[in-house]
C-alpha cells in the first residue's frame, strides 16, 4: 500500500503565504475590529505582509508539509 499523504492545516493555509524562495509570510493582526475610525493611511498599512518569526517556522513546516499553494 502506498504511503499516506499528510494533511495540511486548513486554517494555516488560509492565513499564511509563501514567497518564491520558500519564506513564510503572515498578515498583520488587528485588521477588522473598530477599523472604521482609523485613517485611510493606517488602514492601508494592514495590506503589508510580514515575515514569520524564526521560532514559528518549525511549527509551520509541520502543519503545512507541502507548502502553501
Amino acid at each position: 500500500m502506498p504511503k499516506q499523504k499528510l494533511k495540511s492545516h486548513s486554517g494555516a493555509k488560509k492565513r499564511i503565504g509563501m514567497t518564491g524562495r520558500g519564506k513564510f509570510m503572515r498578515p498583520k493582526g488587528n485588521q477588522s475590529h473598530l477599523r472604521t475610525r482609523r485613517s485611510n493611511r493606517a488602514k492601508g498599512l494592514y495590506d503589508e505582509m510580514l515575515p514569520v518569526s524564526p521560532s514559528a517556522v518549525k511549527m509551520l513546516k509541520r502543519v503545512l508539509p507541502y507548502g502553501v499553494r
